[in-house]
């Protein structure tokens, strides 16, 4: 096949004529490089830099055992890390294809070869390539890195962190409208690190976590005295965050009385202490967040609509994990390095089942939901690798009948509140209506599915 300048480039390492030819001629829209031994095919990996790899085990001189296969397969790695290496099994060899999966093989598949079956398989690595190639290049453009670390490749969230880019060097409030376990707490924290005041403090507090009495004193600070226990003069969130960023999280849930207090200071940019009679200024930047629907609650009367125009000056719409093509694959193989490294456990990746059923499947809890399932599948997994019966998901994304019916129920609300969760951008009240439920219905589904960010 000859050669095109613009085209992934699949390397096919095969010392059968006859499948050479056959594979050679079997793929459009790549540009195939073929190789019969080691040394060749280390020569096109040089030459060519393939994304993608199909590696037959037994090349020669052993072309009836396994040693040639692994060792092209770590000299692959070992030059370029992020080729997808898929590698051939036959049906009495399938622990070594595992093994080689263990190593560092992305894929493999089973000999005698299904055309159809293997191009899917291919053209699925590509993909992932591209994914990891697109985040690699957003990770390494100036001021991306500094969004909290966020793990992403989608034009979805390339859009959000662009905006933010734009909006972090202008002092304006910011509204993070996304549901629970969507990342808002990394966007602010990266929005601060982008802005001319990453250089003092990010303070967070989440809103709907500190109970009423409380939260004006944990906000604005008291006096000695000012109540029980106030045995010192102590600064609130907003002063400790002076010349920084302060991060409301929940702030829907801010009660009606103490919105009036945040509305004057974001008005005037003086506070007053709980017990103090002293206009204090301060320098602070709000970035707020919420899940819930703030329309809908200033309609309601619930949340005051000049507050809601002082602290929505820009409003960023995350959106949900399930509308952000690619992105779970790439987060649960980043979970997965992190949480084993630091658990000190040996799993090294994802099985292929596991990584269809983190593809297919809808996310209504989000990165929050992904990082929880892996964390503790990377706790409970058996192997090296992790599976999808190892993330509850067995089941999801697999191709032959689910005949357990509870199973497949589950599955399927799942999936079905999730596309609906991310259609309405994490709105309760919109979500039911996709669904044709009522808003309690929602939430005892969410409940009962564990779903709840």
């Amino acid at each position: 096949m000859s050669a095109g300048a613009d085209l992934p480039v699949l390397l096919i390492v095969e010392d059968d004529a006859g499948l050479q030819r056959q594979l050679r001629w079997a793929y459009e829209g790549y540009t195939v490089v073929v190789a019969g031994d080691r040394a060749s095919a280390i020569d096109a990996v040089r030459a060519h830099e393939p994304a993608v790899v199909t590696l037959d085990l037994g090349l020669p001189p052993d072309p009836d055992g396994t040693t040639e296969g692994f060792a092209t397969l770590a000299q692959i790695l070992a030059l370029k890390p992020d080729t997808k290496v898929i590698v051939a099994s036959g049906h009495d060899a399938r622990e070594s294809a595992l093994q080689a999966i263990d190593d560092g093989a992305w894929d493999f598949y089973a000999k005698p070869i299904d055309i159809d079956a293997l191009g899917l398989i291919v053209a699925r690595a590509f993909h992932v390539h591209a994914l990891e190639a697109e985040n690699r290049r957003l990770a390494s453009r100036p001021g991306a890195g500094g969004f909290g670390g966020l793990v992403f490749a989608s034009p979805e969230m390339a859009k959000v962190t662009r905006m933010l880019e734009r909006v972090a060097p202008a002092d304006v409030s910011v509204m993070l409208l996304g549901a629970s376990g969507t990342g808002k707490e990394l966007l602010a924290r990266g929005l601060h690190d982008a802005s001319p005041r990453r250089h003092g403090n990010f303070v967070a507090i989440n809103c709907a976590a500190i109970p009423e009495t409380l939260l004006e004193s944990e906000l604005f600070g008291h006096e000695k005295g000012a109540f029980t226990g106030a045995v010192k003069t102590t600064e609130g969130k907003i002063e400790q965050a002076a010349g920084g960023t302060l991060f409301l999280d929940e702030v829907g849930d801010i009660p009606l009385p103490l919105q009036v207090k945040l509305l004057r200071f974001l008005q005037e940019r003086v506070i007053e202490r709980l017990g103090g009679r002293k206009a204090i200024p301060v320098d602070t930047r709000i970035v707020c967040a919420t899940h819930q629907d703030v329309d809908a609650m200033v309609a309601a009367g619930s949340f005051r609509e000049d507050l809601y125009y002082r602290l929505a000056e820009i409003v960023v719409k995350i959106p949900a994990l399930g509308a952000r093509a690619g992105d779970a694959a790439l987060l649960a193989r980043h979970f997965v390095t992190r949480h084993a490294k630091a658990l000190g456990t040996g799993v090294t990746g994802l099985a292929p089942d596991a990584r269809a059923a983190v593809e297919g499947y809808g996310w209504p809890g989000n990165v929050r939901e992904l990082e929880n399932r892996v964390k503790r599948a990377v706790i409970m997994a058996e192997g090296k690798l992790v599976t999808a019966a190892d993330l509850d998901l067995d089941g999801v994304g697999d191709d032959g009948p689910m005949l357990n019916l509870r199973r497949a129920r589950e599955v399927a609300d799942r999936a079905a509140i999730g596309r609906a969760m991310a259609q309405a951008e994490g709105n309760i009240s919109g979500a039911a209506r996709l669904l044709g439920i009522s808003r309690p219905t929602l939430y005892d589904l969410l409940k009962s599915y564990d779903l709840h960010g």
